[in-house]
Parts: structure tokens; C-alpha cells; sequence
């Protein structure tokens, strides 16, 4: 009963706030990894014998700093010193992304 309840309380919110116009929802099973942190450097590049484009993010989080290739140019994906999570599945040569949120 509490599981209909809470499935008839999704649909409805569902259906009352798409009413109110630019708004969208997806959803997706979340598999992969996830980085959070300020992006401090997004530099373009190419790997593999400089056949596959990569998109170098340098995240800061804790005073510690990561760097992750993302396949393909994701620049736009990545504005310099913004807080933003990506969650993305690891590859070979690069990663590919999932989603990318820039966190206000």
C-alpha cells in the first residue's frame, strides 16, 4: 500500500508541475562513476595516436586536485571554477560522459 501511495504521489506531482512550462524530466539508471569538484583547467587534446578527441577537466575538491579525460570536446560542459558533478562510465583511452551538473 505505501509503495502505491508513493507511486500515485510521484505521478501526480509529475503531472501538476509539468503544467507550469520549461519543465522536463529524465530519468536513467545510474551506472558509472561520479567526480565532484571546482573545475580549475579544461584543456582539449587528442589520444590514441591522435585519432580520439579528449576533453581534460581538472577538478579541485579538499585541496586536492584530479584530472579525468572525457571523450570528445566537452568544454562547454565544464565552466572554469564552478562546482560541477559528473557521473560517466571509465573507458580505455577516455571517459564517456553520463550526465554533467553544474551545483549552485
Amino acid at each position: 500500500m505505501k509503495r502505491l501511495l508513493q507511486l500515485v504521489l510521484a505521478v501526480s506531482s509529475l503531472m501538476f508541475s509539468s503544467g507550469c512550462g520549461n519543465v522536463f524530466f529524465r530519468g536513467a539508471i545510474q551506472t558509472g562513476s561520479t567526480v565532484t569538484g571546482s573545475v580549475s583547467i579544461v584543456q582539449l587534446g587528442v589520444v590514441t595516436d591522435g585519432t580520439v578527441q579528449v576533453t581534460f577537466v581538472t577538478f579541485l575538491q579538499n585541496g586536492t586536485s584530479s584530472t579525468f579525460g572525457f571523450c570528445g570536446d566537452q568544454t562547454s560542459l565544464f565552466p572554469l571554477n564552478q562546482t560541477v558533478r559528473a557521473n560517466f562510465n571509465p573507458g580505455q583511452s577516455c571517459a564517456t560522459i553520463i550526465t554533467v551538473v553544474v551545483i549552485i
